[in-house]
């Protein structure tokens, strides 16, 4: 068996609703990294904060609680319908940033009240992506097709944070946000054209009563199964230890360590998202000769060795490659992650396991307003060493936990 197969990456693209799903992916995931970089850099500047700036972004996750209920309806309804309505409420918002930004009257409040509404959905997005590829890909084309899967938001990231910055450079926000518009309703368009399974029809009793018990079910399988368990919770610590420091971060560092703009600001960004990029497309020439379980713990103690290195860089030139490789190895922990617990769920349980790892996410906002704190009083490189080694530590000490299930070659999480 060949360790890298162009045929296994190409396979998912014969799948005709990928064909649509992987463009409308990448758009969207386009329009969410130049919004990402365009205003967490306007927030930077106007307010001169890295409060303010840790509060623009831990706004961004405010829905994170919710995702299981997105989970739960799209075992319901179909994951098609819920990243349907998602995208044309980004277009929505992206659209009354615009006509603010135009008419000269955007202002901070507005920016922290519109990420707020952002956050509410945001958070969902990559889960229910996830179980809408296992609910339209045949099982043998998952990893691969994770892998394609996540390489749109890792090239998204790389082009879409140069672009973002380059434009607002030049043409200034509101140009650039009527690009990010276009990219949302062009995302929500091809959305329309992946297929989706049959809506489940429930008398309106049973769907009363049977809401909370399906989400209870949820929750109830995510704990009582080992590997799953043992997932969410290294997703909650990568996303409260690792993810603020190459996310809201980021700014921070290229203003006030690096000295920079916000192109150069794009150029940190991209670095990060090129080597998540090459991890992606890794995971997907490999196949599924990978196994998930051990990917997931070994990359993820490699990941945050590399942000220990990063942050003790001086020069953007340093930081930049450093960040590459960070980046290569987050891929290689989390998409594997995502396959492991897409395997071991099934058609039953995918939306609602997939809204719980999104639960995960609430780490970020949690550490990016601790991080604010612990900076402005300890410093950046305190701050940030002190992160990758509470990282490395729980890392060590989850695969101690769940060693029988998380680490035998004949363990079910490293089913291939």
């Amino acid at each position: 068996m060949k360790l890298m197969s162009w045929s296994a990456m190409l396979a998912p693209f014969q799948v005709r609703s990928f064909r649509f799903q992987f463009p409308a992916d990448l758009l969207t995931s386009w329009g969410m990294e130049m919004e990402n970089l365009v205003l967490g850099w306007y927030i930077l500047v106007t307010t001169g904060s890295v409060l303010a700036l840790t509060l623009y972004w831990a706004l961004q996750y405010l829905g994170t609680l919710l995702a299981p209920a997105f989970g739960m309806a799209g075992d319901r309804i179909g994951q098609r319908t819920i990243i349907c309505a998602m995208r044309a409420g980004y277009t929505i918002l992206g659209t009354a940033v615009t006509a603010l930004a135009f008419a000269g009257a955007l202002q901070p409040l507005y920016v922290f009240i519109i990420a707020g509404l952002s956050g509410l959905i945001r958070p969902s997005d990559m889960g229910m992506r996830n179980a809408l590829v296992a609910e339209t890909m045949p099982a043998d084309r998952l990893m691969p097709t994770m892998g394609l899967s996540r390489a749109t938001a890792d090239s998204a990231r790389i082009a879409g944070s140069l672009a973002g910055a380059g434009l607002f450079a030049i043409f200034g926000l509101g140009p650039v946000y009527l690009a990010i518009t276009l990219f949302y309703a062009l995302g929500f368009l091809f959305t329309l054209g992946v297929a989706g399974r049959p809506i489940r029809r429930l008398p309106e009793a049973a769907v009363r009563a049977s809401a909370w018990r399906e989400l209870k079910e949820g929750l109830a399988y995510v704990w009582d199964t080992p590997c799953s368990l043992a997932a969410m919770w290294l997703a909650f610590l990568v996303n409260l230890t690792a993810f603020p420091l190459t996310s809201g971060l980021l700014p921070y560092v290229a203003k006030d360590i690096y000295g920079m703009d916000q192109t150069g600001l794009g150029t940190l960004v991209a670095s990060f998202a090129l080597g998540s990029f090459l991890g992606s497309m890794g995971v997907s020439l490999a196949g599924r000769t990978l196994r998930p379980a051990r990917m997931m713990l070994i990359f993820a103690v490699a990941w945050y060795a590399a942000l220990l290195v990063f942050v003790q860089m001086q020069s953007p030139l340093s930081g930049r490659m450093v960040l590459v490789i960070a980046g290569v190895a987050q891929s290689l922990s989390l998409v594997p992650m995502s396959v492991m617990l897409l395997h071991s769920a099934g058609e039953r349980f995918r939306g609602r396991v997939m809204g719980v790892r999104m639960l995960a996410i609430y780490g970020v906002p949690i550490g990016l307003l601790a991080a604010g704190v612990l900076i402005e009083r300890l410093g950046f490189v305190p701050t940030a060493s002190l992160y990758c080694a509470i990282g490395i530590g729980l890392t060590g000490l989850i695969a101690l936990r769940w060693r029988a299930d998380l680490w035998p070659i004949d363990a079910p999480a490293n089913t291939r």
